[in-house]
C-alpha cells in the first residue's frame, strides 16, 4: 500500500519493564529447574572459572585461583578473574540473564565459558538470604572496587568502595545462609560439593588450604604397565560408582572433544534400564545422570568423561539433544564396538567372562551389525537341544538349524527333538530369533528354518497300520473329546518313553484358536466376519506316545466316557509340561478331568471290565 494513502497510525504505547517476583523465581528454580540446592556451589565455581578464563583471554599470564571459605553459616568465594566495574555491575547483576561473555573484546573466547554470571548468582538465593559481591576490574586497573548487595526480596544496592578495599583484580562473593539452609554452607558440605563438581577443573581451586582438583584425570595418568592402569581405573570406578568393573574402555575421541572411560558392569542389567553417566563440561561436573550419552545397546557400561563440545540444557544438569550429541554418541559406540572386537581377537578369556554376564548387550549390537555378528558368532551363547552353544558350533553339527520363536514352543519340543536328532535353537529369548535368522548372511550355506508341528511329527515313528486300525475306536473317542478345544489327536512312537503325550502347535494354530474363541464371543455381525476368516490353518495336536505303558493301558479302555476323561488329563498334563499359559477352557478341563478320575477310581460299582 502507498504510504501517502495509508491511514494515520495511532501513537505507540509507552514501553514498560517486567516486574519479577524474585522469591517466586527462586522457588521456581529450586523446585523445577534445579534438582537440588547443591547446584548453587557449581554456579559459584562456574562464575569464578569463567571470570578467570575471561581474564586469561586478555592476560595469558594472569593468576588462576579460586578460594572458598565457609564459616558459621556464611561462605566467601574469591577468584582472580576479570572482575567488574560499576557499569558492569549495573548491566550484569541488575539484569538477570545477561552474560559478561558478550562484552566486546571477549567474543573469541566465548566457547570457553560455562555459564551466565547473573543466572549463577540468582541460583545462590536457593540457599542464601543475602548475597554481597565485591569486585575490581582487571580491564580498568585504576577503577575503584565496587560492591553489589542483594537480598532475596529482590532489592539491591550498589556502591563504590575505597581503592584499598580490594587491591587485586577479581571478585569475592559473600553468602549468608537463609533459614533452614545453613547445612549447605557448612565447611564439610562445601568441601564435598567442591570436590564433586570441580575435581577436573584446570585452575587452582581450594577450600581453605585444601586443593580440590585431582589432575590429571584418572584416564589421562601414566602407568608403568597395562595391568597397573587397569587396577588404577578399577579403583577409580569403585570410588566413583561403587562397583569393581569387569573391564575399562578408553573413550578418547579427539575430534569430538571427549576424553574419559567406560566401566563394564560386573553384573547383568535389564536392557530397558536407562544407564546414567557422569559428564564433565570443560572440567566442571555437568550431570551424574546423563542418559542419552551412549547408544541404547551399550547398557552394560557406566561412563565418566570430560567434553568441551557438548551443549548443556538451561539447568546445566543434562545434555541438549542435537547433532553434536548424536555424533558423539555414535563415536563412543564405535569405541565400545572396537573394544569388543579387540577382545574377540586377542583375549578370549576376558571375552568369555564378559559374555557370561552381558551376552544380551552384545546380541543387541550384533543383530544390527553384520561385522559384529561375524566377529562374535563363535562366542555368543544360545540355548539349544545340544546344550549351550554358539551358533557357529551348532551349525557345524546340524545341516538344518531349526529354531522356535517362543520359549514355550521350545519347551514343548526340546526333549522330543533331541531324542529324534533334530537340532533346535531356543529363539524365544530377546534378540535370539533375529540372530538365528541372520546366520546365513554371515555364514553362507547355512540353512535356517522355523520349527513347526509338522516337522516334529514327521520325525516321529508311525505305528503299524493294523495296530492303529485296532485302536480306531479309542482314537475316535479321544478326538471327539478334544475337538471342541481345537485340538487333534494322533498316535506315534517316540523317545523318551517316559513322555506319554506331546502337545504341539505353532503360531498359525494359535491364531486360528484365538479366532475361533473370538467368533464364539462375538455378535452375529462379527461372528460372520470372523467365520469368513476361517481357513485351512493347522490345529493344535496332542501326540500320544504308543511306546509309553500308560498310553497302552488307556488305549485298551472300552468306556468312551472314561477314555475321554483320561485323554483330557493327558492333554492338561502336556500343557503343564510345556509351561504354556492356560486358557479358561483349559483350566476347566483340568478340573473336570481330575474330578472325573477321582470318581472313577472311587466308584464302588466300577467293574474290572471298565478298568481294562
Amino acid at each position: 500500500m502507498d504510504s501517502q494513502t495509508s491511514q494515520p497510525s495511532q501513537a505507540s504505547p509507552s514501553p514498560h519493564s517486567f516486574q519479577v517476583d524474585l522469591r517466586g523465581l527462586v522457588d521456581l528454580l529450586s523446585h523445577h529447574l534445579y534438582s537440588s540446592p547443591k547446584v548453587y556451589l557449581r554456579e559459584l565455581l562456574q562464575n569464578a572459572v569463567d571470570a578467570i578464563t575471561a581474564r586469561r583471554a586478555e592476560q595469558p599470564d594472569a593468576p588462576a585461583t579460586v578460594r572458598l571459605h565457609a564459616v558459621d553459616g556464611t561462605l566467601r568465594v574469591e577468584d582472580s578473574g576479570i572482575g567488574l566495574t560499576e557499569s558492569d555491575v549495573h548491566s550484569l547483576l541488575a539484569t538477570i540473564g545477561r552474560s559478561s561473555k558478550r562484552d566486546d573484546g571477549i567474543q573469541a573466547a566465548r566457547s570457553e565459558f560455562l555459564g551466565q554470571f547473573g543466572i549463577g548468582l540468582l541460583a545462590c538465593f536457593v540457599v542464601a538470604e543475602r548475597i554481597r559481591v565485591v569486585s575490581r576490574s582487571a580491564r580498568t586497573p585504576d577503577a575503584a572496587p565496587v560492591e553489589w548487595t542483594a537480598t532475596d526480596d529482590g532489592s539491591y544496592t550498589v556502591r563504590t568502595l575505597p581503592h584499598d578495599a580490594r587491591t587485586e583484580p577479581g571478585t569475592t562473593v559473600h553468602l549468608v545462609a537463609r533459614a533452614g539452609a545453613g547445612e549447605w554452607l557448612a565447611e564439610e558440605r562445601v568441601r564435598s560439593l567442591a570436590r564433586d563438581f570441580g575435581s577436573l577443573l584446570p585452575y587452582d581451586v581450594r577450600v581453605g588450604d585444601e586443593p580440590i582438583a585431582d589432575l590429571p584425570a584418572p584416564w589421562d595418568r601414566a602407568h608403568p604397565s597395562p595391568t597397573t592402569r587397569r587396577v588404577a581405573l578399577a579403583r577409580h570406578c569403585h570410588e566413583l560408582f561403587g562397583f569393581t568393573p569387569l573391564d575399562s574402555i578408553e573413550l578418547n575421541v579427539p575430534l569430538a572433544g571427549v576424553r574419559g572411560v567406560a566401566y563394564v558392569l560386573p553384573s547383568a542389567v535389564s536392557p530397558a534400564q536407562r544407564a546414567s553417566h557422569r559428564v564433565h563440561l570443560k572440567g566442571m561436573l555437568l550431570t551424574e545422570r546423563a542418559e542419552q550419552l551412549l547408544p541404547d545397546w551399550a547398557f552394560f557400561v557406566r561412563c565418566v568423561l570430560d567434553t568441551d563440545s557438548l551443549r548443556p540444557t538451561a539447568s546445566r544438569e543434562s545434555l541438549y539433544e542435537d547433532e553434536t550429541l548424536a555424533a558423539v554418541r555414535e563415536a563412543l559406540g564405535e569405541r565400545i564396538r572396537s573394544w569388543l572386537t579387540g577382545l574377540a581377537a586377542g583375549d578370549p578369556e576376558r571375552l568369555a567372562a564378559f559374555l557370561s554376564v552381558h551376552h544380551l548387550g552384545v546380541k543387541s549390537l550384533a543383530r544390527h551389525d553384520n561385522e559384529m555378528l561375524r566377529t562374535m558368532l563363535p562366542w555368543l551363547p544360545f540355548e539349544t537341544t545340544d546344550g549351550r552353544l554358539s551358533l557357529e558350533e551348532f551349525a557345524l553339527r546340524h545341516p538344518v538349524v531349526h529354531f522356535t520363536r517362543t520359549v514355550e514352543e521350545y519347551r514343548q519340543v526340546a526333549p522330543i527333538a533331541s531324542a529324534q536328532g533334530i537340532g533346535v535353537v531356543n529363539g524365544g529369548y530377546t534378540y535370539d530369533s533375529e540372530l538365528v535368522e541372520a546366520l546365513p548372511s554371515v555364514r553362507p550355506g547355512s540353512v535356517v528354518a522355523e520349527l513347526d508341528a509338522d516337522t516334529v511329527t514327521a520325525h516321529l515313528d508311525a505305528i503299524d497300520p493294523a495296530e492303529e486300525l485296532a485302536l480306531s475306536g479309542f482314537l475316535a473317542a479321544a478326538r471327539a473329546r478334544l475337538d471342541p478345544l481345537g485340538c487333534d489327536v494322533s498316535l506315534r512312537a517316540f523317545h523318551p518313553l517316559s513322555v506319554p503325550a506331546l502337545h504341539l502347535d505353532d503360531r498359525a494354530a494359535r491364531h486360528e484358536q484365538a479366532r475361533a474363541e473370538a467368533e464364539e464371543q462375538a455378535d452375529d455381525l462379527w461372528a460372520g466376519i470372523l467365520g469368513s476368516l476361517r481357513g485351512s490353518a493347522p490345529r493344535a495336536r496332542l501326540v500320544l506316545n504308543h511306546l509309553n505303558p500308560l498310553i497302552r493301558r488307556i488305549s485298551s479302555l472300552r468306556d468312551p466316557e472314561l477314555i475321554g476323561t483320561a485323554v483330557e488329563s493327558l492333554y492338561g498334563q502336556a500343557l503343564l509340561m510345556a509351561q504354556r499359559p492356560l486358557r479358561p477352557a483349559d483350566s476347566a478341563l483340568l478340573n473336570r478331568a481330575f474330578i472325573g478320575l477321582l470318581e472313577w477310581a472311587t466308584h464302588p460299582d466300577t467293574g474290572e471290565d471298565d478298568r481294562r
